[in-house]
């Protein structure tokens, strides 16, 4: 089933976290063809006073339940460190599972498709340059999610990093300038 992550980290060495977190990822027994986006910045949302967030995703094909996915999931955070004392605060490391598959799940510990990712340029941005052709079930496709917002807030939203992730046996998808034209920025 093919299962997207989103990552992003903003304390510490983000990019550091955000590299290794992917490395881990694609290490899984379980978790196959795995492709990067390339890295953003992105400002916090949720009112926390914080730094600017390191932002991608990681698209994979996985034979592994959702659960299983999750633990995993949470392991690499825990590794990273990750306190989730602070609701949208800083965090050394955040490891969210968007969609598996096309299942979709509703218990206590997950939901998904994640229920807030059709909001968020962070996962959606990253996510189309991951796989342009992907859908939201029940939102549509990447594309015409990420169309649908302003241009200016977007462009203010999500900027691309400078240095983008290289971990053995992980695709890259297109660089950010590859897919966008500089007056898009």
């Amino acid at each position: 089933m093919k299962t997207v992550f989103s990552l992003g980290s903003n304390m510490g060495d983000p990019f550091a976290h955000l590299r290794d977190a992917v490395r881990l990822i694609a290490e899984t027994p379980g978790i196959h063809d795995v492709v990067v986006s390339p890295v953003y910045v992105t400002a916090p949302i949720g009112g926390v006073e914080q730094d600017d967030f390191l932002n991608l995703i990681v698209v994979a094909t996985s034979d592994l339940p959702p659960s299983v996915l999750l633990e995993r999931a949470h392991v690499i955070e825990a590794a990273h460190g990750r306190d989730h004392t602070i609701p949208n605060g800083p965090r050394t490391l955040d490891v969210d599972l968007i969609r598996v598959g096309d299942e979709t799940v509703t218990t206590d510990e997950l939901t998904f498709p994640h229920p807030r990712a059709h909001k968020r340029a962070f996962v959606l941005v990253p996510w189309r340059d991951a796989d342009p052709e992907a859908e939201l079930p029940g939102y549509g496709r990447i594309a015409d999610l990420v169309a649908s917002f302003d241009a200016d807030e977007l462009a203010d939203a999500v900027k691309p990093y400078s240095r983008q992730i290289d971990v053995a046996g992980v695709t890259v998808a297109g660089e950010w300038d590859e897919r966008h034209d500089e007056e898009d920025v």
